[in-house]
Formats: structure tokens, sequence, C-alpha cells
């Protein structure tokens, strides 16, 4: 038992002074000489970890104590902050790495089940930061599931919706895992419109990722879509909304035309995006947007066919 309370003691002592702050200056000190990357220190005791210094990023022994401490206690204070703690590490490239092979993945993707939001919103930033890696992608696929479940169910707006939102951002970069959410599209459209402006735009750099897929143009054209999402072709959307719809829009477009790419037209339904895009209240919008005043949403109009 004591020896448990010791090692309990010591994993607090690294959380508290790992902090979240990782100084560029500090980290540039840090590296070896002849380019080897980043000086990973040997362990530090808690009376140096609690000093509140931001020297160098945490190494293997270090990460290994935090995700003990994460796997271990029930306190979800101490649970949360080592969360935030791996997420600050999990920046950098080595420590994804290291992460991953500690067995760090399983054990903070454990936590995006916790009741306690907070602890949920903080294990899903730390596997976003994880997810950069490619290989970390592999293993983090199997929670995406779950993350759309919580993003469409939770509070909208909140702080873990968003940080689910990222994530899915993320794992979507490339095309490999975005057929997992075939089955979400009707309820990302949904949050759009529903959302507010942080929640839109993060919302739609996720469709975005979608729209460039051609595999993913049938089932993003069939979904049903209220027809309030034309206003945001509004001229008076905010330019970091109004460009990034007309860029769906504009990818969409391209990925019909691709040769051999839904070469038998599916039939769309009433209420589709596809009715929606093609149909004569957004041809106008479109029309309209071509003399609108900032001039980037203009070029990005002249982009898209004349209606």
């Amino acid at each position: 038992m004591g020896g448990a309370r010791d090692a309990g003691w010591v994993a607090a002592g690294l959380l508290l002074g790992a902090g979240a702050c990782y100084c560029i200056y500090r980290l540039t000190r840090g590296q070896r000489r002849g380019g080897r990357g980043l000086r990973l220190r040997p362990s530090r005791s808690a009376e140096d970890l609690t000093n509140g210094s931001c020297d160098d990023v945490l190494n293997a022994e270090q990460l290994q104590k935090l995700l003990y401490l994460v796997e271990s206690t029930e306190d979800p204070v101490i649970i949360e902050r080592a969360l935030v703690t791996l997420g600050n590490n999990a920046a950098f490239s080595a420590n994804q790495v290291i992460i991953r092979e500690l067995g760090g993945i399983p054990i903070v993707g454990s936590k995006i089940n916790d009741p306690n939001h907070s602890i949920k919103e903080k294990a899903l930033n730390a596997l976003n930061n994880l997810s950069v890696n490619v290989e970390n992608q592999i293993k983090i696929k199997i929670y995406m599931n779950q993350v759309c479940e919580d993003v469409f169910s939770g509070p909208l707006n909140s702080p873990m919706q968003l940080a689910g939102l990222r994530l899915l951002t993320n794992m979507t970069v490339t095309n490999d895992h975005q057929h997992m959410l075939n089955g979400y599209i009707t309820d990302l459209f949904q949050v759009l419109l529903t959302g507010n402006g942080s929640t839109k735009v993060q919302v739609l750099k996720l469709l975005l990722n979608l729209s460039e897929n051609p595999a993913m143009t049938e089932g993003l054209l069939g979904a049903q879509v209220d027809s309030s999402f034309l206003s945001l072709y509004d001229g008076h959307m905010a330019k970091e909304i109004l460009l990034r719809v007309l860029t769906l829009f504009q990818n969409i477009d391209n990925c019909l035309k691709k040769e051999g790419h839904l070469a038998v037209q599916p039939t769309f339904t009433k209420g589709s995006l596809f009715f929606l895009l093609y149909g004569e209240e957004c041809a106008q919008k479109m029309r309209a947007l071509v003399n609108h005043h900032d001039a980037d949403v203009k070029e990005k109009v002249t982009i898209i066919p004349k209606f």
C-alpha cells in the first residue's frame, strides 16, 4: 500500500509541474547538437516539477507516470489535469510516438466515455493532438463512432462538442476514414444550421474535408438538409462562413464533373442538398454574390458555374 501511495504522490507532483505552456525559446534551447530533435530531460523530482517552469517536453518515464495516473486514480480533478498535460505534450511529434508506444491511446480513449463532460473534452483534445500522427489514427479510428454520437447528442456549442468536431476534422484530412461518417452527414448539417458561429466554422471545416473526396459526393448530395441552409449564402453572412460554404459548393461541383463519377445519376429526393444547391433560389443567391463588396467572395463565386 505504501509503495502505491508513494507512486501516486510522485505522479501527482508530475501533474502539477507539467503545466500547459511550452515555450518555443525553451524548446529551441533544448535541442541536441546535430539537429537530433528535442532533448527529453531525465526524470525530475516532485519538487522540481512543481516549480512552474516551462522547460523541455516530458520524457517517456514522466509520460508513463501521467498515463498511470489517468488509469488508476478516481479523482476527476487529477484526471482532468493529467489529460491536459498529456494533450499538451501530444502536440510534439516525438511524444505522439512515445504515447502510442506506451499504450497511451487506449488509456486516453477510455476517458471519452466518462460522464464528466470536462474530462471527456480533455480526452478528446488529447486524442486530437495525437491524431496528427498517421499511425496513431489507426488506433484512434475505433473511437470515431462514439465521438460522432457524443457530438450530435451532446450540448450544442459546448466545449465538448467542439473538441469532438476538431478530432473528426483531423481524422478526415485524408480519405482513409471519411467513410465512417457516412451515416452522420445529415446530423452534421443539422449542427451546422443550429450552432453558433464557432460551431458553424468547425462543422464546415469537416464538411470541406469530405467534399474533396468524390467517394463522399453522393452521400453529401443525398443528405436531407433544411432549406435554411441557403441562408448561409446570404451576402451579410460572416466572411469565414460564406467563403467556406462557397468552397463546399465548388468542391462538390468539381467532384460531380470528375470523369466516370456518378455516370448514372442517382435519384436525389426532394429536400436533399442536391435540390438546394442546384435549385433556382441558390442560383439567385449566387448571382447576387457576384456584386459582393468583398473581393475574395466575388472571386470565389466566379469559379462556380453560372446558372
